[in-house]
């Protein structure tokens, strides 16, 4: 996701999106709040366990769709879901990308408490980008995506493994629903691909966010309205940021509060920053196009003329990168955010 607009096809009037690949600027607002007391305690996130997900998927490869790596971690996903006892559907799609290029995709939805009538969604991407565009010596390179996109799946995993182990009388009041996009991050950054032609730009489409864009007009499960939605994108990395980002406050802004506060009493206050931050081009457009109020939970540099940190779309985005405390932060808050439900 990459460009600076102005609105979006969701009417955000008033929001300046910025890709989740992409750019620059920024509105910062310093703003306190009272950490909520939670009503039941959560089990324990395994960090430990987030970071040997996180890992597994980038010994994968790359996860460019059309590749063997791609299939691969795909079907190690079903696997791992399927193994945790969840009802697992599959979504295959093929869309064409920016280029051209057509993708074979799928998004992949496992359901914890598929009976539950009160539901909650949570959203990451699994693809990886097929170029390190932003890189300054391998810009043609794919990446191993070990924050941008792996992180926000294994954080998903061990939350569905969490879930899985406890008893009747130790699950949340509410269903979860782990949704994972495909086809994310194959798309336009005229920052650093000015050399190319967006093909979907000249057909009035966008080029980021294929997967939830498909989902978003083919919902499964069909009729899908849980209580709101929580996109994970970026959310592994050492020293990570989370500002309250625009789109997140316009369609959901009790969901923010309840996540950052729960940040706040868990004691993840220096992740979950009480600072807004500018609307961003993400999965999160679509699914509240889709009627889902949905957050996004994203990486952001809070000070400075940059979005996105240093190895935002380079070859840096490896495992070096990712830090047990911060999977731990982001797992533990969501999970944490559920049980209060």
């Amino acid at each position: 996701m990459k460009n600076n607009r102005i609105g979006l096809a969701l009417a955000l009037a008033a929001g300046l999106l910025v890709a989740s690949c992409g750019p620059d600027k920024k509105e910062t607002a310093d703003t306190t709040s009272t950490p909520e007391t939670p009503k039941v305690a959560a089990p324990s996130f395994n960090a430990d366990s987030a970071y040997a997900f996180t890992a597994r998927q980038v010994a994968f490869g790359p996860r460019v769709p059309n590749t063997k790596a791609h299939v691969a971690t795909g079907d190690w996903l079903v696997k791992q879901f399927k193994s945790y006892g969840l009802t697992v559907k599959e979504q295959p799609f093929e869309v064409m990308a920016f280029d051209g290029k057509m993708l074979r995709s799928r998004n992949i939805i496992a359901q914890f408490a598929p009976t539950a009538a009160r539901r909650i969604a949570v959203f990451a991407h699994w693809d990886t980008r097929p170029f390190a565009d932003k890189d300054k010596e391998k810009k043609n390179a794919p990446l191993d995506g070990a924050s941008d996109g792996a992180s926000g799946v294994a954080i998903v995993l061990e939350m569905a493994r969490v879930l899985s182990q406890q008893a009747a009388a130790q699950q949340p009041g509410v269903g979860v629903d782990f949704i994972l996009f495909d086809s994310e991050d194959y798309g336009y950054d005229s920052s650093t691909q000015s050399d190319l032609k967006d093909q979907l730009s000249a057909q009035g489409k966008d080029s980021w966010c294929l997967g939830s864009q498909y989902w978003s007009k083919n919902l499964v499960p069909a009729g899908y309205k849980p209580s709101y939605g929580i996109l994970l994108d970026m959310v592994g990395a050492k020293n990570a940021k989370f500002s309250r980002e625009e789109t997140s406050r316009q369609y959901a802004r009790d969901v923010v509060d309840k996540v950052w506060n729960t940040g706040a009493q868990l004691g993840y206050s220096d992740f979950f920053l009480f600072q807004d931050s500018p609307g961003i081009d993400d999965d999160h457009v679509y699914t509240n196009q889709a009627g889902v109020r949905t957050i996004d939970i994203i990486d952001h540099l809070p000070v400075g003329d940059d979005y996105f940190p240093a190895y935002h779309h380079t070859t840096q985005d490896n495992m070096s990168v990712i830090d047990k405390r911060t999977l731990k932060a982001v797992g533990q808050t969501v999970l944490q955010t559920i049980y209060n439900e």
